[in-house]
């Protein structure tokens, strides 16, 4: 069976379109208008608490019974650094009195939330067709009780050695997540982020490594790309910054207005929002604190004493400090639906009318 038939009976899906999971922005309303359409809704969890994911997917399921990715972060806990966090602080002072904000104030939380043993009770109640996985995996006893609730398991790996790790132990298929892709890196076996790959040296080089599908990601906006990820071998796709100016998205102002002027060579890759490398348009926080900062405090630290400058600004209408994240193909995209977008998406598949053929 080739890699495409055999996502879409894993999935339950009529196109091998995958909406990405993005944390802050995506919605019940975005995932249901991709799977009404065809492809695979996601709903980021990591930054949802427990009701908040029973509430999304409640929302989702009531426009139909259609699968559901649920995606999670597989991050360890950071020790405490307090050194680190006062050095962050520092650095970030000037800005707070630029702001008028007290830089001595409590911090809020961290709210990025790694995969637990919560999380995975709540994954055997709600049941989602799919659960997939950023940096890396979970325990072994947690990936297997996620595989006897009934979930397809997949996951990124930014390089060969990743995809192999996962496939070895047990993912449905692994998505090869390219550079030029927006958001947190799906990076878990590597650091030097100086050698990533872009997705079309990474996927026919993971397809050559692994016996399980694989889904292309990064870069990918419109149908050419979508082509070209399938004549590479690709089972399906992954769509993330495509999505992010679609009506159903959940985009603050001042991302919508760098996303629409957004330049190929106007993002970066950049650790000083959360304290992990994730592509975002470049931004004053990014200039003038990174893009790689090696005084930010390790994810999801990082983010917590720069909230408040983010709020401050994004109030003035202003994405100065404000996580514009973004993948290289931010030009091709333009303002859509959903519905739309997907089946524009599905103009790339091998038969050119949004089913592959078999």
């Amino acid at each position: 069976m080739n890699p495409t038939r055999r996502l879409l009976d894993l999935f339950g899906v009529a196109l091998p379109i995958v909406q990405a999971p993005m944390a802050g922005c995506d919605t019940p309303r975005l995932a249901s208008a991709v799977a009404a359409a065809g492809g695979l809704g996601s709903l980021a969890c990591a930054m949802r608490d427990a009701d908040a994911i029973r509430a999304a997917v409640d929302a989702f399921r009531r426009d139909g019974d259609r699968p559901l990715n649920l995606n999670f972060f597989c991050h360890r806990e950071p020790e405490a650094d307090a050194a680190r966090q006062a050095a962050w602080r520092a650095a970030l002072a000037p800005y707070y009195a630029e702001f008028g904000l007290d830089a001595d104030a409590p911090l809020p939380a961290a709210s990025r939330r790694p995969f637990d043993e919560a999380a995975c009770a709540l994954v055997e109640t709600l049941r989602p067709r799919v659960v997939s996985f950023h940096f890396g995996l979970p325990s072994p006893e947690l990936f297997a009780r996620v595989r006897a609730a009934g979930a397809a398991v997949i996951a990124s790996a930014t390089t060969v050695a990743e995809a192999t790790h996962l496939a070895e132990r047990g993912c449905d298929a692994v998505i090869a997540m390219g550079a030029e892709a927006g958001g947190h890196r799906g990076s878990f076996l590597v650091d030097d982020m100086t050698r990533q790959v872009g997705t079309f040296a990474l996927v026919p080089q993971i397809v050559d490594a692994v016996d399980v599908p694989v889904i292309a990601a990064g870069g990918i906006a419109d149908a050419r790309g979508v082509a070209a990820a399938f004549a590479l071998g690709a089972g399906a796709v992954q769509i993330g910054t495509a999505y992010l100016l679609c009506d159903e998205a959940q985009v603050s102002a001042p991302h919508r207005a760098a996303l629409a002027s957004a330049t190929a060579d106007g993002t970066a890759i950049t650790n000083v929002f959360t304290g992990r490398p994730a592509r975002s348009i470049v931004n004053r926080a990014v200039r003038e604190l990174g893009p790689m900062s090696r005084t930010a405090p390790a994810f999801p630290l990082a983010a917590a004493a720069l909230l408040p400058l983010r709020q401050s600004a994004e109030a003035q209408g202003s994405g100065d400090f404000s996580p514009l994240w973004s993948g290289q193909g931010a030009p091709l995209v333009r303002a859509t639906s959903a519905a739309r977008l997907t089946r524009a998406l599905a103009l790339g598949l091998p038969d050119a009318s949004g089913l592959p053929k078999q």
